[in-house]
């Protein structure tokens, strides 16, 4: 049934929802991770017993479908009518926001195989804007992939990196530089260190919007490449192939 977690197995108790239970995960997660996500803290941070959550969700993978689902909510998808590279341009950039609120979701989005209802959505969505923008099946299928192993590996290394202001920045900077012959044997890292992560203004997080430029681009051009390409036909059945010689 639709707003459930997996089928119900006993009554439900009053007072507690579905939905305060998928609020108080995804807030744990966010705190914890997923390894911190056990159905004991989870109801642990409800005031209630373990056994209490049963009464709305079938299971723990039930639990993390449902979470996901949400997360995949969250994002903004393409508006009808909107350009392909606009809208992706919308999704990625609020795709990474989401994410970084979320960085427990990176390792779950692709792996559940029970989609929700907001996951097929945004799936479709995003599809539907590039088909109806001049692209290929194959294309589109290639873009998709193509956006989301950049967004997610983009946000990885970010929530990864040791430093969070360009203070922590310039810490970190001097412990290497202050390494005897650091400049005579890494001349390439030092000078990206000196003359451009150390310059006033430089952000990494202002890569994101340089290698999504790069990556459109691209696809920019295969699907032009694509509208002037003429479809080939295929050989009718029975027709002799050319033997090699």
């Amino acid at each position: 049934m639709p707003g459930t977690v997996g089928a119900p197995r006993r009554r439900a108790r009053p007072g507690l929802t579905r939905d305060q239970i998928l609020a108080a995960a995804i807030r744990l997660a966010d705190h914890t991770g997923t390894a911190g996500l056990t159905m004991r803290a989870l109801a642990k941070d409800l005031g209630v017993e373990a056994m209490s959550l049963y009464h709305h969700i079938a299971s723990k993978d039930a639990l993390l479908d449902a979470m996901v689902d949400h997360v995949f909510s969250e994002i903004s998808l393409p508006e009808t009518g909107t350009g392909w590279r606009d809208g992706m341009l919308q999704r990625a950039h609020s795709a990474r926001a989401t994410l970084r609120d979320h960085p427990w979701a990176l390792g779950l989005m692709a792996s559940r195989s029970t989609p929700g209802p907001a996951t097929l959505r945004h799936h479709d969505a995003v599809l539907g804007c590039l088909r109806h923008n001049g692209f290929s099946l194959p294309l589109a299928a290639r873009a998709v992939a193509l956006l989301d192993s950049y967004i997610y590996g983009f946000v990885l290394q970010e929530n990864g990196l040791p430093f969070a202001s360009a203070e922590e920045l310039a810490t970190i900077a001097d412990g290497i530089l202050a390494t005897p012959a650091i400049a005579e044997e890494y001349p390439h890292l030092t000078e990206l260190i000196t003359e451009h992560a150390l310059k006033p203004g430089y952000a990494y997080s202002d890569e994101f919007d340089h290698g999504l430029d790069l990556i459109l681009d691209g696809l920019e051009r295969q699907r032009l490449a694509s509208e002037d390409r003429p479809a080939s036909s295929p050989a009718p059945r029975g027709t002799p192939r050319p033997s090699a010689s």
